[in-house]
């Protein structure tokens, strides 16, 4: 099987994740997409994320309906700070006949160096990228050239719509009392506003 691989905090889960999923599972002809909530990210460590039990029932909410994607809740489940390496180590050792495509966006290839292991993550999985606003083209491909000269590591281009939703804007907007209709799933809409999420200044 080809599986692809897509991590993130998903505070909340909005449409900007859902469609690069599909684009990847039709772009590499994917079997299925496993979504991964973070747990702790080595990288935020404020506590700036809601608690992962709504973090995964808002995965869970928004993936139903479509049969190519499912959940994994390894990383949530992990004691202290979640790594990516440990969980492409973990799926690997589940997948062993499996190509792993791990999904990010162009924004990661200019932090990537700080990772963990991150040169041994190229040897578990396939890198597939696809873009996101922020950065010039011409940056991202000498970018690109420069992680290949020094690390000969490459990546996996999907031609991607570019799509400007974030989750931090739909926190901000939720504490500016403005809609977030069609930004996330509606079923992901009413959960927020059920839980009254993202509600509170921070």
């Amino acid at each position: 099987m080809k599986i692809g691989i897509m991590g993130g905090s998903f505070d909340p889960i909005h449409m900007g994740h859902l469609i690069i999923g599909e684009n990847a599972r039709d772009s590499l002809n994917l079997d299925k997409v496993i979504f991964i909530p973070t747990g702790t990210n080595p990288f935020k460590r404020d506590g700036a994320t809601s608690s992962s039990n709504h973090r995964v029932n808002m995965v869970k909410l928004a993936i139903e309906l479509n049969p190519y994607f499912t959940m994994s809740t390894i990383e949530v489940e992990r004691q202290g700070i979640s790594y990516t390496i440990d969980t492409l180590k973990i799926l690997k050792d589940r997948y062993k006949e499996d190509q792993l495509y791990f999904i990010i966006g162009t924004d990661i290839i200019f932090q990537i160096e700080k990772w963990k292991d991150f040169q041994d993550l190229f040897k578990l999985c396939k890198f597939a990228l696809f873009n996101r606003p922020g950065k010039e083209i011409s940056e991202i491909e000498n970018r690109l050239k420069e992680l290949s000269s020094k690390h000969n590591i490459s990546f996996v281009r999907l031609n991607s719509p570019l799509i400007d939703i974030s989750s931090t804007d739909i926190r901000n907007r939720l504490r500016n009392k403005q809609t977030i209709k069609y930004l996330v799933p509606k079923e992901v809409e009413e959960y927020i506003l059920k839980h009254n999420l993202y509600m509170e200044e921070v």
